[in-house]
């Protein structure tokens, strides 16, 4: 590429990239400088206290404004002293500064995983890891987030690659952008300068793909947040300011008082964001327009107001270093409850600061600087990509072995295997009867796998088909334990993943009794009528409708259906609904689930809902027992704090007829008193949100009883 540039220049920034923190000292911007220190206190302090700085995340989308203004100004500047993009340099210099730190942290990493965290985590990790020295990591989260259980995974230490995925994806297409831009100027657009073209170029991705985060927010929000062209115009906007922003002359107070909004937006939007802001569409534009703000503001060359502030030497080291600490603070934290075998708490909180501080300082010390200046590497492009390859290379072993290693651990694990049935096992040891030594101590394992799975099918369930018999499709599934018995009985499970729960138990009766199950389940979606607006935040209108649709599907089935048993029950407290009445959400999901319940018992079908079970992770880490493993009894809550007034169980008291019988097993998790995350030497939990199979199948008996009753 050789396109021909005039001498304007379209900014006085250093020749460097987001990460960069030893530019050429000649134009180094301090106030970006402390803007990198700015972003990454944000994104830790959210990481180690996230109910104190909400909406911290935002620090990621101030360094990717800085990115795309340094890499446009750079790409701009080479084009005015060589007339052309060498690509080949322009990545060799990329691959030089970034990638020595990030595969490092990558890799032990990986070790650390194998040597602290439960084998379970394994394969997971090892995944993210790979994808993330691939710089594939975001598309890979984007992916699994369209897998409802995989929202109840535990983080990996990968996770945080995400962003840096995105970077290297803007890297690798960004020169040719600017390029094309220049090019087109050359050969079609003389007379209009290669400055306006490129800025009309950048505008354009900053119209494109603003619009397509607000519209991919609005639709597919889990998914948005990761993918890289909801995120483009956002580096797109720092090219603006890159090409535009030196000529601009702004007297100094203007400037001053641009900074200052700049600085205030950023930080109201780390303030008062959280996780159920539905992010980046349009809330991104507040820390994003800030953060442009601010750089144009001090692209006048003044001395401003925040300077004494900025300038100070401690906040430009903390810049200098914060690429380092991002690669670190986060595997630190996944796996420090694992090391210390206890949850953090605000002393540890601050030691795995420090240590992350400590690290990336040694690492920007001893690897990102000197890694640069590596002779072998500095000699050619080839040699760069070359150790670039081995590198990665290097990472996905370590990933493969992690996954190899799970695999000949995981082999043994059935979810079909025998469970144990001795007098003080499991909830037999909460049993009336029972007279347990140590009802409440520690589990004979703690680590959750494939034999743990609530969502585990037995041979016996069929492929997902559909149920189109009242002309909404309603996909259902059939396990068969009849041996084709034409007169066994029918019974129906009916809800989102908390019925899907129970089927274990269900199973273990279905196979006594020669059932043929249907299962009709539909995550984060309530089988109620009931205006339904979410599942703990607010849903997309699309997810509204969907749900609204199988909803009322699903409960036009099974009145055509006729099934012996319907089994129902769902997250009822944690559904969002709202009918415009201004009634309490508890009374509007108690009259639909009503509405429903009385509509199957009218078509002769015995209607069950069970009584959701206490509460996991919101009243505990869901790691708990596996850091308590010796002393199960911290991770016990008090009853009245675990199972709050739950509609199911209130709908059910008021229905008032023999064809609606509640299931309620809560004290095969609590006494009077108390509600256990261990109880008769098994984890009761499986995630922060569903039990343990083990622990279903093990009350087989007792929902059979309450079945009966």
């Amino acid at each position: 590429m050789s396109t021909r540039l005039d001498s304007r220049r379209g900014s006085a920034t250093p020749n460097s990239d987001l990460s960069d923190a030893q530019p050429s000292r000649s134009g180094f911007r301090l106030d970006v400088q402390a803007l990198r220190a700015v972003a990454i206190a944000a994104v830790v302090i959210n990481h180690l206290w996230p109910t104190r700085l909400t909406g911290g995340y935002v620090g990621v989308d101030v360094f990717f404004v800085i990115s795309g203004f340094l890499i446009t100004g750079h790409l701009l500047r080479e084009v005015a002293a060589s007339g052309r993009i060498r690509l080949g340099a322009f990545y060799a210099r990329r691959i030089r500064r970034l990638l020595p730190a990030a595969l490092l942290v990558l890799a032990i990493s990986a070790i650390l995983v194998w040597a602290f965290l439960p084998y379970p985590r394994w394969e997971r990790n090892a995944a993210e890891i790979a994808a993330s020295a691939g710089y594939v990591e975001n598309w890979l989260l984007a992916g699994l987030s369209i897998n409802y259980s995989a929202l109840n995974d535990s983080a990996s230490v990968a996770q945080h690659y995400w962003s840096l995925s995105v970077e290297e994806q803007f890297y690798l297409v960004w020169p040719l952008l600017i390029g094309f831009g220049v090019l087109a100027c050359g050969r079609f657009f003389g007379q209009v300068g290669p400055h306006r073209v490129v800025l009309a170029l950048l505008l354009g991705v900053v119209v494109v793909s603003f619009g397509a985060s607000v519209a991919y927010t609005a639709a597919e929000p889990a998914q948005a947040y990761f993918v890289t062209f909801t995120r483009g115009w956002e580096f797109a906007l720092g090219g603006v300011v890159a090409v535009a922003g030196s000529r601009i002359r702004m007297p100094r107070l203007v400037a001053n008082l641009l900074a200052l909004a700049g600085f205030a937006a950023v930080t109201v939007s780390a303030v008062v964001y959280g996780p159920e802001t539905p992010f980046p569409g349009v809330a991104a534009l507040l820390p994003v327009a800030g953060t442009a703000a601010i750089i144009a503001a001090g692209s006048g060359g003044h001395r401003l107001w925040h300077s004494s502030i900025t300038d100070w030497r401690p906040v430009q080291w903390i810049g200098g270093i914060s690429y380092s600490l991002y690669l670190w603070h986060w595997p630190l934290i996944v796996v420090a409850p694992f090391l210390l075998r206890a949850e953090l708490n605000a002393l540890t909180r601050i030691a795995l600061l420090s240590s992350a501080v400590l690290l990336a300082w040694l690492t920007k010390l001893l690897v990102e600087d000197p890694g640069r200046e590596w002779r072998f590497w500095r000699t050619s492009t080839r040699h760069s990509v070359i150790l670039m390859l081995a590198g990665m290379g290097i990472v996905i072993a370590l990933a493969g072995g992690l996954f190899g290693a799970y695999q000949l651990k995981s082999a043994a694990d059935s979810p079909d295997a025998p469970i144990p049935s001795g007098a003080c096992d499991g909830p037999a040891a909460l049993s009336a009867t029972s007279v347990c030594v140590d009802p409440f101590g520690p589990a004979s394992t703690t680590y959750m796998t494939e034999r743990n799975e609530y969502f585990h099918y037995p041979e016996e369930c069929g492929e997902t088909r559909p149920d189109t018999s009242q002309g909404e499709l309603v996909p259902v599934i059939i396990c068969d334990y009849s041996e084709g018995d034409a007169d066994a009985s029918e019974v129906w499970m009916v809800g989102d993943s908390h019925v899907q729960q129970w089927q274990g138990a269900t199973f273990e009766l279905a196979k006594q009794h020669g059932w043929r199950v249907t299962l009709a389940y539909r995550g984060h979606c309530p089988a109620a009528d009931v205006a339904y607006i979410g599942f703990r935040s607010p849903a997309t209108q699309e997810e509204v409708d969907a749900c609204r649709r199988w909803s009322r599907g699903v409960s036009a089935a099974v009145v055509h259906a006729r099934p012996d048993i319907v089994l129902t029950a769902m997250a009822s407290r944690q559904h969002l609904v709202d009918d415009g009445s201004g009634r309490s959400a508890s009374e509007q999901f108690q009259d639909g689930l009503l509405a429903d319940w009385n509509k199957w018992a009218d078509a002769g079908v015995r209607v069950a809902p069970i009584a959701d079970p206490p509460y996991n992770g919101e009243v505990r880490d869901p790691d708990c027992v596996v850091l308590n493993q010796a002393n199960p009894l911290e991770c016990a809550r008090p009853r009245v704090a675990a199972q709050p007034s739950d509609p199911i169980v209130v709908a059910a008291s008021r229905a008032d007829r023999p064809g609606i019988q509640l299931i309620d097993l809560t004290d095969y998790f609590c006494d009077a008193d108390t509600c256990y995350s261990v109880v008769g030497g098994v984890p009761v939990y499986y995630d922060a949100d569903h039990l343990n199979l083990v622990y279903v199948r093990m009350l087989a008996t007792a929902f059979g009883e309450a079945l009966a009753r």
